[in-house]
C-alpha cells in the first residue's frame, strides 16, 4: 500500500489539475473566449459582450459542472458495485440501470416529450430496472449471484425494448435523435436540466462517500459482518440505492457513458491499494477529471461534436489493457 503522503499528494494534484482544466475548458470551443475575458466575466463584474456571458453561464459552466459531477458519480458507483459484487468487472450498469434509463429516454423522445419529460422518463425507467431485478430475485439480497444474473436478464430486456423503440421510430426525424442521444453527449445540458438532475447525483455521491469505510465489509459473510456491528443488508441496500440514483440521473441527463465506472476505480486501486476509504475518494476526483477531459476533447477536436461514449471507449480500452499489462493486476 502506498504511503499516506503519496495519497494526499496525488489527490491534491488531481484537484488542482481539474480546476486548471475546468478554467481552460471555459475558453475552449468553436467560440473561443480569451482567458482575460473569462476572468473578467467571472470576477470583474462582467464584460461588455452579452454573447460571452451567455456562452459561459448558459452553456459551458453547466456543461463543465455536469461533466465533473457525472464522471465523479459514475466512478464512485463503479467502485461501490465492484466492492458489492466482489467483481472487478462490475460497472454501474450491472443491474441494468443504464439500459432501463435508455429505454425511458428513447420512449420519451418517441412520444415527443420535452427535455424535462425525457429526463423524467429515463430516471423512472432506470429505477424501475432495479425494482424488477429485486422482484425477479424475490428480495434475496444475500445471493449476489442471483442479483447479478437477474441484472443481466433485465438489462437484456430493456436493451430489446430500446431496439423496439428504434424500430418503430420515424427514420427521418425521431430515430437520429434517439441514436445520437444513446451514444452519450453533454451538449444538451442546460441550467434547468442540471438543477433537475444534479441533486440525485450529489445525494448518491454523499451516501457512498459516507459509507466508504464500510464498503470493505461487503465481501464478508453475513455472520462476520454482524459481528463487526454492520447490518450487511442495510449497507447493500444503501449502496444499490445511491448507485442507482447516480447512474439513472447521469443517463437521464446525458445518455449512456461507458468505461468511466470500470476504468477509473481500477486506476485508483492500482495506485492506492484495495482499501475503499482511499479508493472511493480517489475515484471521485479521477472520474471527474477524466470525463471533463474527454468531454472537452469531444467538443473541440472536430468541427462537429463527437459523442462522449465513443471517446471514453477509444481511450478507456487501450488504457485499461496497458494498465493490466504493466501492473499484472491490482496492487495490494
Amino acid at each position: 500500500m502506498r504511503s499516506p503522503r503519496f495519497y494526499r499528494l496525488c489527490m491534491i494534484t488531481a484537484v488542482i489539475v481539474t480546476a486548471v482544466f475546468a478554467v481552460a475548458a471555459l475558453c475552449m470551443g468553436r467560440y473561443t473566449i480569451p482567458l482575460s475575458e473569462v476572468m473578467e466575466e467571472l470576477f470583474g463584474g462582467g464584460s461588455d459582450m452579452a454573447n460571452v456571458h451567455t456562452v459561459l453561464f448558459q452553456i459551458r459552466i453547466p456543461r463543465i459542472l455536469l461533466s465533473v459531477l457525472a464522471g465523479a458519480g459514475l466512478a464512485a458507483a463503479g467502485c461501490a458495485f465492484q466492492s458489492l459484487f466482489g467483481n472487478p468487472l462490475a460497472t454501474p450498469d450491472t443491474l441494468g440501470i443504464a439500459n432501463g434509463a435508455s429505454f425511458g429516454a428513447a420512449l420519451g423522445i418517441l412520444l415527443g416529450f420535452q427535455a424535462v419529460g425525457v429526463q423524467t422518463s429515463a430516471l423512472i425507467a432506470g429505477i424501475l430496472a432495479v425494482v424488477l431485478v429485486f422482484a425477479v430475485t424475490g428480495g434475496r439480497r444475500s445471493s449476489m449471484i442471483m442479483i447479478i444474473l437477474a441484472g443481466m436478464v433485465i438489462s437484456s430486456l430493456f436493451s430489446a425494448l430500446v431496439s423496439l423503440v428504434k424500430f418503430v421510430a420515424d427514420p427521418q426525424d425521431v430515430l437520429p435523435v434517439i441514436t445520437f442521444w444513446l451514444m452519450g453527449s453533454l451538449s444538451s445540458v442546460t441550467v434547468k436540466s442540471l438543477l433537475y438532475g444534479a441533486p440525485f447525483i450529489l445525494c448518491g455521491i454523499v451516501i457512498l462517500y459516507l459509507l466508504r469505510y464500510r464498503l470493505n465489509v461487503l465481501s464478508l459473510p453475513e455472520d462476520e459482518a454482524r459481528a463487526l456491528g454492520v447490518d450487511l443488508k442495510l449497507l447493500r441496500t444503501l449502496v444499490i440505492a445511491a448507485s442507482t440514483a447516480i447512474t439513472a440521473s447521469v443517463v437521464a441527463l446525458c445518455g449512456v457513458i461507458g468505461w468511466v465506472g470500470l476504468l477509473v476505480p481500477h486506476i485508483a486501486r492500482m495506485l492506492f491499494g484495495n482499501s475503499n476509504h482511499r479508493i472511493l475518494p480517489a475515484s471521485l476526483v479521477f472520474g471527474g477529471l477524466f470525463l471533463l477531459l474527454v468531454d472537452t476533447a469531444a467538443r473541440c477536436i472536430a468541427a462537429s461534436e463527437i459523442p462522449v461514449s465513443i471517446l471514453t471507449a477509444v481511450i478507456g480500452a487501450p488504457v485499461f489493457i496497458l494498465l493490466l499489462r504493466k501492473t499484472g493486476g491490482i496492487r495490494t
